[in-house]
């Protein structure tokens, strides 16, 4: 499981150092071995170790394909997937094009989701963030007892 926030720098050459308590894990999971592609939701970019996207790789392979819907989702995923893999520093080099769509230059924030994490431009997370914290009386207004009992 990834969780929490880091604040990370993007050198020159478009490489980032992995948070040192992620190394180890990451190695164990996938040998270092990640695939990063695009945010459908929001415009930063989703890391998955390398097994967990074959999963969703393979789940999005399996839809349809005859379906608008289900093409431009692995358009979108499929087609701005980038496989990287950490180097002997734990550094990651993100591809010129994924920097450009998250408007990654020189600070970012890895956050982790769980099974993945969310690299996100500084400035964009935290008005995401502020964005969500403005709307958490709206979302435990949501009859879900079960979502209420785990934030409360």
């Amino acid at each position: 499981m990834f969780r929490g926030e880091s604040s990370l720098s993007i050198d020159a050459k478009g490489r980032f150092a992995v948070p040192s308590r992620y190394r180890e894990r990451l190695s164990e999971l996938c040998s270092g071995r990640i695939v990063i592609t695009i945010s459908l939701l929001n415009r930063c970019l989703t890391v998955y170790p390398f097994p967990d996207w074959q999963t969703i790789e393979s789940d999005l392979k399996n839809l349809p394909a005859l379906d608008p819907k289900s093409q431009a989702i692995r358009h979108l995923l499929i087609g701005h997937a980038n496989e990287c893999e950490m180097d002997g520093q734990g550094r990651i080099l993100l591809p010129q094009s994924l920097r450009e769509f998250a408007d990654l230059e020189k600070q970012a924030k890895l956050v982790g989701q769980g099974p993945k994490f969310e690299l996100w431009n500084e400035e964009a997370w935290a008005a995401r963030r502020d964005e969500l914290l403005g709307q958490v009386g709206e979302l435990l207004a949501d009859p879900s007892e079960a979502l209420q009992a785990l934030v409360l």
